[in-house]
């Protein structure tokens, strides 16, 4: 009963090493698909109208990016932003923004 645990424990840390996010990769997204032009440099918008992002936890900005995707979350510019984003952008989206201290 013991091994069955420290297996099923070992498991769940490996996937939950796999479903994270790569900040590398996020912050070259975050540049490649525009985030950058109204969130800012860093995550520090400088127009009043878009959200600074830096600050933001990892889990509220994959919630909020896969929200917005799949429409619970309504702006029509971050609807189309977020449509094309797959699972691994998300998760390196918000690793790199979550980052941002």
């Amino acid at each position: 009963m013991r091994l069955q645990a420290i297996i099923l424990t070992s498991v769940l840390a490996i996937s939950g090493q796999a479903l994270a996010g790569d900040a590398g990769a996020g912050r070259s997204a975050f540049a490649a698909k525009g985030c950058i032009g109204c969130h800012g440099a860093g995550g520090v918008s400088v127009v009043p109208a878009y959200p600074s992002l830096k600050g933001q936890t990892e889990a509220f900005v994959k919630e909020s990016l896969t929200n917005f995707r799949n429409g619970k979350r309504q702006n029509p510019t971050m609807n189309a932003m977020a449509a094309g984003l797959k699972d691994a952008d998300i998760e390196n989206l918000a690793a790199y923004i979550g980052s941002l201290r």
